[in-house]
């Protein structure tokens, strides 16, 4: 960092100017395409939902595509413009825009805006995620059912502007904290991946291959795992934390706290510690998770079906386990029901009646808690990777605002 103090020192002794975004570069809305729209090879195009995936930097092999012949119609942004999320929730959350860094133009939909200047693109993107950029641009966000951003409240934004090279010198620094976080995340799917890996190898594991085994039995789910329901009608003037599943059997999480008045649906349902979920849209991704002690309080809504499971005959993690192996997946994959439109899946569901009638290998719960036990150790060091991780992504918050933190000038 001392390299990025010399760099003030001499481009920018008095101090840096700070402008309103409008003043340094200009806002174009993006033009709608849907669903539809989307083929698998086409004019490269991304939409607000992409960039609350990509974080930072948006490149020709982290997009989507939609039909070439819809060119005319469409607003395109240019290699190292800024793409600025502006509706929904990634409204509220930090760092949804992204760079773009690609070679070609991109197609932006109409949820988003193109920022162009001739600021660094990524100086800009790592400003939009920082502390204080956020808690301003909550002034300017229009509270309706759905929260979104003027272009007008976006230029009226005021951010400092370093000289360019200080802005590429804070870049840099900042993108080997990217880097160092990318490394880790690397690392921890390859644990994630050996620690399946292992499972397999060992025995009485959760597959297909322990039917020979003689305290092996074939079960249907419906035999070990009971529905429960329990409605909770939505209040206007009530707080609900809803819960979500992530993939691939990473588990249950609690969303932010919402008003009953902003949410679309009546009726809730509470859920309760050991209890096993499923979100029944993403399945085939493996969206399965055990209710957690500290997730008690939480609520979901119809799309995640809620079982009690008969402790005396199976653990909740060892299924939880079996639902992360490829091979059950595929035999999910299969049974899944309904239509897909365009490049998504979210019409396509595994009904409740399917679920209970799904055949598994069910060990000893002895079987169960060797299995547990063992692979215990290698998911040890995954929860040590994961609790390095959420340390480096906040020692980057720090550094990141920390950094972009200028001593004004006036202009």
């Amino acid at each position: 960092m001392s390299r990025i103090d010399d760099l003030i020192k001499e481009l920018a002794p008095k101090g840096v100017p700070i402008q309103p975004l409008g003043e340094v570069g200009v806002f174009i809305r993006g033009r709608r395409f849907t669903k539809a729209d989307r083929v698998d090879e086409g004019l490269p195009s991304i939409h607000y939902g992409e960039i609350y995936t990509h974080y930072g930097v948006a490149t020709s092999d982290t997009i989507s595509h939609v039909r070439t012949d819809l060119a005319p119609t469409l607003r395109f942004a240019r290699p190292g413009d800024v793409i600025i999320a502006a509706v929904g929730e990634t409204v509220e959350d930090v760092g949804k825009a992204v760079a773009w860094l690609g070679t070609e133009q991109v197609a932006v939909h109409d949820d988003c805006f193109i920022f162009r200047s001739s600021l660094d693109p990524k100086f800009v993107v790592y400003l939009m995620q920082s502390d204080a950029f956020n808690k301003a641009k909550e002034a300017f966000v229009a509270r309706a059912k759905v929260k979104r951003l003027s272009s007008n409240g976006l230029a009226r934004l005021r951010i400092p502007l370093p000289p360019i090279e200080v802005q590429r010198e804070i870049v840099r620094v900042l993108d080997s904290f990217q880097s160092l976080e990318a490394e880790l995340v690397a690392e921890l799917e390859a644990r994630k991946q050996q620690r399946l890996a292992f499972a397999r190898i060992l025995p009485e594991v959760p597959y297909i291959r322990a039917l020979s085994s003689n305290t092996t039995e074939h079960v249907r789910l419906g035999e070990i795992a009971t529905p429960y329901v329990e409605p909770l009608l939505v209040q206007a003037d009530e707080r609900y934390t809803n819960l979500g599943v992530k993939w691939y059997g990473e588990g249950a999480f609690s969303r932010e706290p919402k008003l009953g008045s902003a949410i679309k649906g009546t009726t809730l349902y509470r859920v309760k510690p050991g209890q096993f979920i499923y979100n029944r849209m993403f399945v085939t991704e493996g969206s399965f998770a055990v209710v957690t002690p500290e997730l008690a309080n939480g609520v979901v809504s119809s799309e995640f079906p809620i079982y009690d499971l008969d402790n005396s005959r199976v653990i909740p993690e060892w299924l939880l386990l079996y639902f992360q192996d490829e091979y059950t997946l595929k035999r999910v994959s299969a049974e899944v029901t309904g239509v897909e439109r365009g490049s998504t899946r979210s019409r396509r569901r595994w009904k409740q009646e399917q679920f209970e009638a799904f055949q598994i290998e069910l060990p000893s719960v002895s079987a169960q808690q060797e299995l547990l036990r063992v692979l215990g150790t290698v998911a040890a060091l995954e929860s040590a990777l994961r609790d390095e991780l959420i340390a480096r992504r906040k020692q980057f918050e720090y550094y990141r605002d920390k950094l972009l933190t200028f001593e004004e000038v006036s202009v």
